[in-house]
């Protein structure tokens, strides 16, 4: 599931839920759900987050 992989690609950059909040100009609250799963990944943060970590969609999304 791709919640898990944002965590991890997070955390493995030391960084924390409010750092990823703030790039993506959204709530951290927001993106914690994101993060768990309780809430759908929009596709511009998703094509957001994989520029930010150098990794595909795909990667994101558990397909690769």
């Amino acid at each position: 599931m791709y919640f898990r992989r944002l965590r991890d690609l997070r955390e493995d950059k030391d960084l924390k839920q409010t750092d990823i909040a703030e790039y993506l100009g959204i709530q951290q609250t927001v993106y914690s759900r994101y993060e768990r799963g309780f809430q759908t990944i929009p596709v511009e943060h998703l094509i957001k987050l994989a520029d930010f970590y150098d990794v595909t969609t795909d990667y994101l999304l558990g397909r690769g």
